[in-house]
């Protein structure tokens, strides 16, 4: 053997880990007193099961995440703010049992900090998921909302089975005040020069929930990130504009348009997709013209890595502006709460 294998040899021997014996185990006796304890602290436990899909496009981790809770009955206010915060995602929503027979159902929305009166991707999602749960061809839905009535429609394939839903929003368009581009270009970490005035101001636009709807420079769409410290001075300042100011982004693409959404002081610091406030924005662009009806896509999300497509539509009706926003959505997990 050559020096180097006797060196390794007895390094070895050196080394090698001398056998004990092998440790005593102590065994517990499971008596029924334990097994009736468990049992007993588990039906304390509450479970409800939920799903998540991608919003506003076909493919997985594409979009904008949703989680629908099928079944909520018995989960308190602060239980539902509680999940949607644990899940982090920009909305979470609850299936209850609507409080008139003719309806679908009664959903409640919240994201990680507050409840919304209504949100376009949380509709969506919830009507296709739902739908996926009947055992007949769904083709029509209206959910009770804190907005109001919210009517969903279905677009089908040839096996019959819902492949998008066109979610109209419970109220007309509302505008309530303008600002001033420099204020919002702070918020942005913008020049003013880059948002585009020519066709109208940032404006805080609403079909059920309230956005500031600003139109900028193609190529300040792209760069563009929210300054937290100013938007609380922002909203510290401006009162009205109730603590959680969303900023909703658009540039002109073609015969479309190109979004981004952000919202940090609602727990949302960039939304994928954003249904709502596309649909103001539908509607707020029709009453700027003398059109009766125009329809767009909207590309959202692709910054963030999560490529959306929207359909919106927007019409004049005998109580105002109404819109519409449709998508599809794919499924992607399920799991069960514990409370």
């Amino acid at each position: 053997m050559t020096p180097i294998g006797h060196f390794w040899q007895n390094t070895i021997r050196r080394w090698q880990p001398r056998l004990s014996p092998a440790p005593k185990i102590a065994f517990t006796t499971v008596t029924m007193a334990r097994v009736q304890s468990r049992l007993s602290l588990e039906a304390t436990v509450r479970t409800y099961s939920f799903v998540t899909v991608d919003v506003f496009t076909d493919s997985r981790f594409g979009g904008n995440p949703l989680a629908v809770f099928t079944n909520a009955a018995g989960m308190s206010d602060e239980e539902m703010q509680v999940l949607a915060r644990e899940l982090k995602l920009s909305e979470t929503t609850f299936v209850l049992p609507p409080e008139n027979g003719d309806h679908t159902a009664r959903v409640r929305i919240f994201n990680p900090v507050a409840e919304m009166a209504f949100a376009g991707h949380p509709n969506v999602g919830t009507a296709l998921v739902l739908a996926a749960m009947t055992d007949t061809q769904a083709t029509r839905m209206i959910f009770e909302e804190k907005a109001g009535l919210v009517e969903i429609e279905f677009q089908h394939g040839p096996d019959g089975q819902a492949l998008s839903a066109t979610v109209e929003a419970p109220v007309p368009l509302t505008l309530s005040l303008e600002i001033s581009p420099d204020l919002i270009a702070k918020c942005i970490d913008l020049n003013p020069a880059q948002i585009e005035t020519t066709t109208h101001l940032p404006v805080v636009a609403s079909v059920g929930h309230p956005f500031v709807l600003a139109e900028v420079t193609p190529e300040a769409l792209s760069v563009a990130a929210p300054d937290v410290a100013a938007l609380r001075t922002a909203v510290a300042e401006r009162p009205e504009l109730e603590d959680q100011l969303s900023i909703h982004l658009y540039a002109r693409e073609g015969a479309g348009m190109r979004a981004r959404l952000f919202a940090p002081l609602a727990g949302t610091w960039e939304d994928p997709a954003t249904g709502s406030a596309n649909a103001a924005l539908a509607a707020y662009l029709l009453s700027l013209t003398d059109e009766d009806r125009i329809t767009f896509e909207v590309s959202q999300g692709v910054e963030m890595g999560r490529p959306s497509l929207l359909q919106v539509a927007a019409w004049r009706a005998s109580d105002g502006f109404r819109a519409s926003v449709s998508g599809r959505c794919v499924k992607v997990l399920e799991g069960v709460a514990h409370l």
